[in-house]
């Protein structure tokens, strides 16, 4: 998180109730105790270092991972946006 947000203590408390709140809706909606690590890097890659970005990403994470990979792996190869 610190790489990606920085070490302000304040945003990383903050960055840590998203993550926190999208683990127990993923758990309501998949059945399962917290998702993968794979989903949880796409979520911080697609936040692109801000809250906004994050919030936006962990919805989809929950909703349906698949659109967060297409986009993650749009990043990752350039294509994504900036």
């Amino acid at each position: 998180m610190v790489a990606v947000f920085g070490d302000d203590a304040v945003t990383i408390r903050r960055v840590a109730h998203v993550l926190e709140l999208m683990e127990m809706a993923w758990h309501d909606c998949n059945g399962e105790v917290t998702p993968a690590e794979e989903v949880v890097d796409d979520v911080l890659l697609c936040s692109r270092g801000t809250l906004g970005g994050l919030i936006d990403s962990a919805h989809p994470a929950v909703i349906d991972r698949r659109d967060l990979a297409v986009r993650a792996s749009a990043i990752r190869s350039g294509a994504g946006p900036t």
